[in-house]
């Protein structure tokens, strides 16, 4: 009866290799149970592969998300280094109007002069705004070492100390990043 049943087998694995190319037929199982190892050996081998295909996807999703990050990063600050030469030019206008006497300035010889200067000032302002510039708000504020460089040390009995009290360089941000740190003048207890 034994044979009758593995004979029965042999038929059944038979069957199930018909068409199946001669080089792979000998790892065909021997047995039914031999084709259940199989079957779950295959199995396993499945879920291994449908494993590392989710980790691949996800790996490259997030490449994906890095590389659009810098992407979007690359266009915001791409002129960073060209804000920063221009801040001179701004720095030199400001410094150039500051130093018009007031009496120069209401001459009717040097009120052309003024004006145009305050209105490209102005202009420079707007470009600034427009490319996400901003001016950091010194005078006044405690100290920020993320957008304050404190350059000296000011007796004070007015100010409370770790407050600036002046401003010798006006500092940037370019939208969230620090483009130019204000130089400034902080305050200290009078001795």
């Amino acid at each position: 009866m034994t044979d009758k049943k593995n004979e029965a087998a042999d038929i059944a694995v038979e069957k199930e290799l018909e068409g199946v190319p001669e080089h792979l037929k000998d790892d065909a199982p021997e047995t039914a149970n031999g084709s259940d190892a199989k079957i779950a050996e295959l199995e396993e081998a499945l879920a291994t592969a449908k494993q590392e295909v989710l980790y691949a996807q996800a790996e490259t999703q997030n490449v994906r998300r890095r590389m659009e990050k810098e992407a979007q990063d690359a266009r915001a600050y791409a002129a960073t280094g060209f804000a920063r030469d221009v801040l001179s030019v701004s720095d030199n206008l400001t410094r150039a109007l500051e130093a018009i006497p007031a009496e120069m300035r209401e001459s009717e010889a040097m009120k052309g002069l003024v004006v145009g200067l305050e209105a490209t000032g102005r202009e420079l302002e707007s470009v600034f705004a427009k490319n996400g510039i901003t001016r950091i708000a010194a005078t006044g504020m405690p100290l920020d070492p993320n957008q304050h460089q404190a350059m000296v040390e000011i007796p004070s009995a007015d100010a409370e100390p770790g407050t600036i009290v002046a401003e010798m360089q006006a500092g940037y941000m370019i939208k969230d990043r620090l483009l130019r740190p204000a130089l400034v003048g902080v305050a200290k207890a009078v001795e």
